[in-house]
């Protein structure tokens, strides 16, 4: 299922130009659909463009997404994948409760599980949690174009990062 969106014409220097928006992937998920959706996710994005560690990486992030949908949004949220020129974007939609703070920094060592937040931070681009009145939505980008910097994954630049900050610090 693919739609093209454009929009406002270039010509006008005050607007901005025209960008085209493509929706790879459109579905409702369930617990019992989870490890179906990763393997069609991982098709849509490898098929967009993204390879390697990139490609790993955005998916484990929004599979992390996923899970935190069904267990802790209601039991089964909606994916959302686009691609918006050199970007995709991936936004998971649960109809949950919503809280005002959704932990993004890791639990300490002993503490299992928590960390899905954090780990959608850091390996992707971006992460944006969205509180509805009637659920979350958490958004993940990642940029199909190298950087001009030197080609590693998200992870190992997280990891990178994490040696390089202090003690106790983490992300927001």
């Amino acid at each position: 299922m693919s739609a093209d969106v454009w929009g406002p014409e270039p010509a006008d220097p005050a607007r901005p130009h025209r960008r085209a928006v493509t929706t790879l992937m459109s579905q409702h998920f369930t617990g019992a659909t989870v490890t179906a959706l990763r393997h069609a996710l991982a098709a849509k994005v490898s098929a967009a463009g993204l390879a390697g560690d990139p490609c790993f990486d955005f998916v484990l992030a929004a599979h992390e997404l996923i899970t935190n949908a069904v267990r802790h949004g209601g039991g089964h949220g909606r994916i959302e994948l686009r691609r918006e020129e050199d970007t995709l974007i991936c936004e998971i939609t649960d109809q949950g409760e919503t809280t005002d703070n959704l932990p993004v920094r890791p639990p300490t060592a002993d503490v299992p599980g928590g960390r899905g937040l954090w780990l959608a931070h850091q390996l992707t681009d971006g992460l944006i949690l969205t509180h509805r009145p009637d659920g979350v939505t958490a958004t993940v980008t990642v940029c199909l174009q190298p950087s001009s910097g030197p080609n590693i994954s998200a992870a190992s630049a997280a990891r990178h990062n994490d040696d390089l900050s202090s003690p106790g610090e983490g992300t927001t």
